[in-house]
């Protein structure tokens, strides 16, 4: 039930995925809300480009846990919004220069299957993994997903002590990679399960093995499609918000947040108690709450990035599903390179995306919109048009030679993003798609709080805030901060 309207006033900065989680949150609970976004439109990296009848998702691509969306959008106890999905019985088809093939299934005995068949993987190696991935989530989920880590309440519950009585179990201070190569024959099936570090922007030569949680997430609860596609739950939520209340001010930077008095002004009007903050932590430190933020925040280690191309094509190929990997032949190298000389291989792992597989009108009749993503390094002054012109022949060169085809003959239609796109249009400190990066063990203690511990009613959400980027964190950190916002104006 919407609680009763209350004498409070909260802006919040950024109408990303955690900023419409939070305004929903705060509404519901009787705060007026009035959220600000620097974009003509609402959603952060959860975008939309169209022409010549291909329409594209520019951000997110993965949709999992949609009961963090479900439970926004029935806050208040009504169903006044109309949002469907899909759950997904083939999740992924996978490539590999050697001809290899599989298909990656929401039915784990096929799954298993899969793997012995075309991997020669054993049964037990996948079942054990996967067990594994569970116990992970289910000892910090609780803790590190829906808790902030910077409250001394949080570790005074039985349920946390619990869940720190068995930390071994997370794996903390084993390597990703190194503990997949203990686990697993087959070193294709090692990489299969390394890329889920590329789900934060992560190394996994580097990341913790607690990264091995994520896989849970899609063979445990499902990967899921929208029926009207990615940018449907951003269009979800923002109806939500309004219903509740919400107004939105787009177009509008924020260049001056000042406290006055128990309050705060945004851009000298009128006096606020809370503010939210769903931008970039950099960006903001640099930026409107440089008096606000600890100057440490100002120059984080970023996350990875991405290259991506949206290309029209104009046939259509059976062998691709919604979500398909072509892997490098060297994943370590491409690591390297990416994360050390700053730069994208020159044999690069491969995603398309192909929304029109489920939702027909995103192409014109008889073909394809290609969502081609590479994982590339953050913006830090590389040369990118010469970058993206030898990515661009790289991807090319590797689709070609898997499916026996010359793509170049089907594009109709190419538009891209790239990092330095990513920074200007969203604000994300030089172009990462996950905040901070996740390689250190410690990341999750090292994020940026979801409140300022000098300044009551400053508050923060978003990728680059605890837990992480990605839609069902960003998510939840909209839930945790408000959370914190209710306990500490008894909004309840």
């Amino acid at each position: 039930m919407t609680h009763q309207k209350k004498d409070k006033k909260a802006v919040v900065i950024g109408a990303g995925m955690a900023g419409l989680s939070s305004a929903i949150r705060l509404a519901s609970r009787g705060v007026r809300v009035t959220v600000y976004d620097q974009q003509g439109t609402y959603g952060g990296k959860m975008g939309v480009w169209e022409q010549d009848g291909y329409r594209y998702d520019t951000g997110p691509s993965l949709f999992t846990m949609p009961q963090y969306v479900n439970e926004l959008l029935s806050i208040d106890g009504k169903s006044d919004v109309d949002f469907k999905y899909m759950e997904l019985q083939s999740i992924c088809n996978y490539f590999w220069e050697d001809g290899t093939r599989m298909k990656a299934t929401k039915d784990i005995e096929q799954l298993k299957e899969e793997f012995l068949k075309q991997l020669g993987e054993p049964n037990e190696n996948i079942e054990d993994f996967l067990t594994d991935s569970k116990t992970k989530f289910e000892i910090t989920n609780h803790v590190f997903l829906e808790k902030s880590l910077h409250k001394l309440r949080t570790y005074l519950s039985w349920g946390t002590l619990k869940s720190f009585f068995s930390l071994s179990k997370v794996e903390v201070f084993k390597n990703m990679n190194a503990r997949n190569e203990q686990r697993f024959k087959n070193p294709k099936t090692v990489q299969f399960f390394n890329r889920y570090a590329t789900y934060n922007g992560s190394n996994p030569y580097e990341a913790p093995a607690t990264l091995n949680v994520i896989p849970h997430y899609e063979f445990g609860f499902g990967a899921f499609f929208p029926e009207k596609g990615i940018r449907s739950i951003a269009d979800a939520l923002y109806q939500k918000a309004c219903l509740l209340g919400v107004e939105f001010e787009f177009d509008t930077r924020i260049s001056k947040v000042a406290k006055v008095g128990k309050g705060y002004t945004v851009n000298e009007g009128e006096v606020v108690d809370i503010v939210v903050c769903n931008m970039d932590v950099a960006s903001a430190a640099k930026g409107p709450l440089k008096d606000f933020i600890s100057s440490k925040r100002k120059n984080y280690e970023p996350s990875g990035s991405a290259l991506i191309f949206y290309w029209g094509i104009d046939r259509e190929f059976p062998e691709l599903d919604l979500h398909n990997i072509f892997f490098s032949d060297d994943y370590k190298k491409e690591f390297e390179n990416i994360f050390y000389r700053k730069k994208i291989d020159d044999d690069p792992t491969v995603y398309v995306h192909i929304s029109s597989k489920f939702k027909k009108d995103d192409a014109p009749e008889g073909c394809e919109n290609w969502f081609v993503m590479v994982n590339a390094p953050y913006a830090d002054g590389q040369d990118w048009e010469n970058m993206i012109r030898e990515a661009r022949q790289h991807i090319i060169t590797k689709i070609n030679r898997i499916l026996e085809v010359d793509i170049t003959k089907h594009i109709r239609v190419e538009h891209q993003l790239t990092p330095e796109l990513i920074q200007r249009n969203t604000g994300s400190y030089k172009g990462a798609l996950y905040g901070s990066s996740s390689n250190n063990r410690m990341a999750a203690f090292l994020r940026q709080p979801n409140f300022s511990s000098d300044h009551k009613g400053l508050y923060f959400c978003g990728g680059s805030v605890h837990p992480g980027g990605g839609i069902p964190l960003c998510l939840l950190s909209g839930k945790i901060t408000t959370d914190i916002i209710a306990r500490d104006f008894n909004l309840y």
